[in-house]
């Protein structure tokens, strides 16, 4: 609903931005019958939610192509970085958190407590620009880009 909402919200005709400003009334009026944009909004976000339900995630205005192509090729490369992420985080938290509750009020809890507190605190993208200078350009142990 969020995602419709924002969608509607944001100024702009979808008809118009993918024919161009130089478009005729004509083309944009027959584009937005055909994409359903002079429908009542409540009938237009029924027919976008059902199709959202059915997997019809409707067309990219920007590739026109359907969006559900689009996420399946992103998808192969986010999904195995999402599993190792996941992997890697819990081989790391357990042992960890375990570390720190055996130890509980001592130096390496406090520690260990701080070091979580500035890993939530630091924002992903800085951290992520920091991992990268240290693996790929110091240590020279990951390559700095890319995904094979």
């Amino acid at each position: 609903m969020v995602v419709f909402a924002m969608l509607e919200i944001v100024p702009g005709d979808p008809a118009r931005l993918m024919l161009g400003m130089n478009a005729t009334e004509d083309a944009v009026t027959a584009l937005r019958e055909q994409m359903g944009l002079n429908q009542p909004l409540v009938s237009r976000y029924m027919s976008w939610a059902a199709g959202m339900l059915t997997g019809d995630f409707g067309r990219s205005l920007t590739y026109s192509v359907p969006v559900m192509e689009l996420v399946r090729e992103r998808l192969v490369v986010s999904l195995p970085l999402a599993l190792i992420s996941l992997a890697l985080s819990t081989l790391i938290a357990i042992p960890v958190g375990i570390y720190s509750a055996s130890r509980r009020g001592a130096s390496a809890d406090a520690a260990i407590m701080g070091a979580t507190q500035l890993g939530v605190a630091i924002p992903n993208f800085w951290f992520a620009l920091l991992l990268v200078y240290v693996f790929a350009v110091g240590l020279r142990l990951l390559p700095a880009g890319g995904f094979p």
